[in-house]
């Protein structure tokens, strides 16, 4: 069945462009490369089948060329911005030159994201490819809400996606709805009160999961504040009131006071490090927070957790974002914002 939506959305948005009469008056060197790079099911991938990353800034050569003709759809993602960014880009494209060939990509695109959601309203990293952990609800990295801003601009035809078919509007607002019960549903309980989110989730039981070895099941600060923002731009009903306004508790209760994640340089190797900096004037969060007692906790290659930083294998305390200020904007300067605009005391 989403095959088949899919396809026909297509048809429908290249006759919808044919009827307007508009043609090709300029070229985007950018949009172009992402209309070579779309694969057939109007998705893109973040990498190519030698695992090659996608980089735009590349020249199309044959042997690039090649590699994207060679990639199949398995792997078409929502990963590391892949498929909204070209999306945002086509319609912007669009817009500034009035290229047909960018809106229909980019209508490609939408489709896509449509069916890829759930009936439970989430997203899985891939689509159609559901091996590992790629099917899992992914908040990780801010797949699903990348995927749910998209569809909010076709809903409220915003930031040059009012130019997208009308038959688009009416899904998309049947999806954003979706997609905000389903990021309701997952907001983790603890004790009977609402923290924040995990990373991923079992797309079947929304029980939080694990991806990678090192990404253990566990609460996730980055991705939550990225869910907030999200809730933030919806109307205010009691449910989403008391959900931005538990995960804002649940960040000022487990901050870490005076210290700062930063990059050091070995003084006798000229090595860097990743380490904890005593800083009274820093505040910072973990990346990962247990999802029972809310202790920070780091995952490492041998799939094994950890409850101290010291603890991680240097390759992996030095190759990934264990710690950082996500939530500190958030909390001082839009929560007040949407407070305020919403009349909330």
């Amino acid at each position: 069945m989403r095959k088949i939506a899919i396809l026909s959305f297509i048809a429908v948005s290249v006759f919808h462009h044919h009827c307007t009469g508009q043609s090709l008056t300029s070229k985007d060197s950018l949009a172009e490369k992402m209309l070579i790079y779309q694969l057939p099911n109007g998705a893109w991938p973040k990498q190519l089948v030698d695992k090659s990353v996608v980089d735009y800034k590349l020249p199309i050569t044959k042997e690039i060329l090649q590699k994207i003709k060679n990639t199949a759809i398995d792997h078409a993602t929502l990963d590391n911005n892949a498929t909204t960014r070209e999306i945002n880009v086509l319609i912007k494209a669009f817009k500034d030159t009035k290229n047909p060939a960018y809106l229909t990509a980019a209508e490609k695109g939408i489709a896509y994201i449509l069916s890829a959601q759930y009936e439970n309203g989430g997203f899985p990293q891939y689509y159609p490819n559901k091996s590992l952990y790629r099917a899992e609800i992914t908040y990780n990295d801010n797949a699903m809400i990348n995927a749910l801003l998209v569809l909010y601009k076709v809903a409220n035809k915003q930031q040059g996606f009012e130019s997208v078919n009308p038959i688009f509007v009416s899904k998309a607002q049947t999806a954003v709805e979706k997609g905000i019960a389903c990021i309701l549903k997952t907001q983790v309980m603890q004790d009977g009160i609402r923290s924040i989110w995990a990373a991923q989730y079992d797309q079947n039981t929304l029980v939080p999961a694990q991806a990678r070895k090192f990404e253990p099941a566990s609460l996730s600060t980055s991705e939550s504040v990225a869910i907030v923002r999200f809730l933030m731009m919806q109307p205010a009903t009691p449910a989403i009131q008391q959900a931005i306004e538990s995960a804002i508790q649940w960040f000022q209760q487990n901050d870490i006071e005076g210290y700062r994640f930063d990059r050091m340089q070995d003084k006798l190797t000229g090595e860097y490090e990743r380490k904890l900096v005593a800083d009274s004037s820093s505040t910072i969060w973990a990346r990962f927070y247990d999802l029972a007692d809310n202790r920070p906790l780091f995952g490492d290659r041998d799939d094994t957790v950890k409850y101290n930083f010291e603890d991680v294998s240097e390759e992996r305390r030095n190759g990934y974002a264990w710690f950082g200020s996500w939530p500190e904007k958030l909390i001082e300067k839009d929560f007040p914002k949407w407070k305020k605009q919403h009349k909330i005391q």
